[in-house]
């Protein structure tokens, strides 16, 4: 996984041709006035999924994880506090994987957390286990682009 400032995103372009692409998307598009709903970027290999929401305690978040696509996460506005652990062997047995939504739930508690703030990135591998939604102090409203990176 990786967490840094949108700003330090051309850092990580040699990541993945992909990841690239998502960072180019985001500094070229205008973000913060696109509703909520889903954006082709480049068909199914990589596409944008605008999310508004209010955060929530860390008692109603899940752990997930994919298999087929990498995840570029930005917050546009708001703060949440967001929860990671490496796959090691877990079992999915909130949900299964699904190859239709490359999504799969876990039971298990975060090894550690992060603030995600407006202007902050995270990358997260198949491997890496994430709970997004997390609220601090209390609920509050966010909006995230997710881009789906196919690998």
């Amino acid at each position: 996984m990786v967490i840094d400032s949108l700003k330090n995103s051309h850092l990580y372009n040699s990541l993945h041709e992909g990841i690239k692409k998502a960072f180019e998307y985001l500094h070229m598009t205008d973000v913060a006035t696109l509703p909520a709903g889903k954006y082709e970027i480049d068909g199914t290999d990589l596409f944008a999924m605008v999310q508004e929401y209010d955060t929530k305690p860390m008692s109603e978040c899940v752990m997930e994880a994919h298999k087929k696509y990498m995840d570029v996460q930005y917050m546009v506005y708001g703060t949440e506090q967001v929860g990671h652990a490496l796959l090691n062997g877990q079992v999915a047995s909130k949900q299964a994987y699904s190859d239709e939504t490359d999504f799969m739930l876990f039971p298990d508690e975060p090894s550690f957390n992060t603030i995600m703030a407006a202007g902050t990135f995270m990358i997260f591998y198949p491997g890496d286990l994430h709970m997004p939604c997390i609220q601090i102090d209390a609920p509050a409203r966010v909006k995230k682009v997710v881009v789906k990176v196919k690998i």
